[in-house]
């Protein structure tokens, strides 16, 4: 196992407010997505090994109870803490299992509620806590994370990604759109282009896509924009720098 010591913790590229904005904006879009769902949606397979739709949305909606309530998240890393694999997984595990009495309607109701607050409790929380190293396994390696890196912006990628999962697992398209889903692809490809480091071209297509490069030839890429973040999610097989892993 490689273990990436860095100088200071990773942090994060946008700014706070930008990130409440960009993470309200997307718990709103995952609860309208869940309000959408027919009876027979919420047991379709995801790309999540094991889970169906609304395992998937269990996480999510444990995920955002935990962050309103600090005591709750607390708990739901005592409850992860033995066991084997990564803590994240194991947490998530808790977080489906606790939930899985609840109903599809109770579910949409609860996210509807709870999202607007859990993005709201993540953004509050302040600078000195922000400031706390966290140990993250990011593909083979162990890095460290600022707490505010987790908070502003893989937790957002987190709820992005799992509307994805959904999206593809019911057959609709992803609603995407360049202020909102452009701006966390980009912030992807910012976070992506500094941890390999390497020149790069790149052409994302979509409405969340765009074109970026860093330094003078090197690899010359072009993806649907969705698919590039699925891709270094590891939730599809990449090559060259795609196969440099990225936490979502």
């Amino acid at each position: 196992m490689t273990v990436d010591i860095l100088r200071k913790p990773r942090t994060a590229g946008l700014a706070r407010t930008e990130s409440a904005t960009l993470a309200r904006e997307e718990n709103a879009r995952f609860a309208a997505l869940l309000a959408s769902l027919d009876d027979a949606d919420w047991s379709r397979p995801t790309d999540c090994p094991e889970w169906e739709v609304r395992e998937v949305a269990l996480h999510v909606l444990g995920a955002m109870e935990g962050h309103v309530r600090l005591w709750e998240m607390g708990r739901q890393i005592a409850l992860g803490v033995s066991g084997s694999g990564a803590l994240a997984d194991r947490m998530s595990a808790v977080q489906v299992r606790e939930r899985r009495h609840l109903t599809e309607t109770q579910i949409v109701e609860r996210v509807a509620e709870v999202g607007p607050r859990a993005a709201t409790a993540r953004a509050s929380r302040p600078a000195l806590m922000r400031w706390t190293p966290l140990p993250q396994r990011v593909g083979t390696s162990t890095e460290w994370w600022s707490l505010g890196y987790l908070l502003d912006v893989v937790l957002t990628r987190d709820v992005w990604m799992h509307r994805v999962d959904i999206s593809r697992a019911v057959g609709r398209p992803v609603e995407l759109t360049p202020e909102h889903d452009g701006r966390l692809v980009a912030d992807v490809v910012a976070d992506w282009a500094l941890r390999h480091g390497q020149p790069f071209g790149l052409l994302l297509r979509g409405p969340a896509g765009g074109s970026f490069s860093a330094g003078h030839a090197g690899e010359q890429l072009e993806e649907d924009a969705v698919e590039f973040c699925r891709i270094l999610s590891g939730r599809a097989p990449g090559e060259g720098l795609l196969s440099q892993p990225v936490p979502f």
